[in-house]
């Protein structure tokens, strides 16, 4: 395998937050196992087999994760299975919405494209 400092950085939240603490926290308890972000904001789109190194508020490295699906969908085919899975405490796909609106700073239409993406953690570091 490759050296973390190899792999690209798995984006979750803004590096120095309490909330990349929380969603580092969720990736390795196991109960974050999906992202999501905005279709047009991605440089490039994630691949399956993919592999990123997941870094903690400090920029510690804390796991290496593989891509497993990648889907490019509207906001309004983001189910509660998907919500539930980002490990967040969604409980509705509202919740979801409301969340990703604050953090995009941009209202979330039912035709917004979003990124789906859904990985698993191959190594603990």
């Amino acid at each position: 395998m490759s050296r973390p400092s190899d792999l690209p950085e798995l984006g979750l939240g803004y590096p120095g937050t309490e909330l990349r603490r929380q969603l580092v926290a969720a990736v390795l308890s196991g109960e974050k196992t999906a992202t999501a972000g905005l279709a047009a904001e991605s440089d490039e789109l994630d691949e399956v087999g993919a592999r990123y190194v997941v870094e903690d508020e400090n920029g510690t490295p804390r796991a290496v994760v593989e891509i497993t699906e990648v889907r490019i969908i509207p906001a309004a085919e983001i189910d509660l299975a998907f919500a539930r899975d980002e490990g967040e405490g969604f409980e509705s796909v509202e919740d979801w919405r409301a969340a990703h609106e604050r953090f995009f700073e941009q209202p979330i239409e039912p035709e917004t494209m979003i990124e789906a993406v859904r990985f698993r953690v191959v190594e603990r570091l």
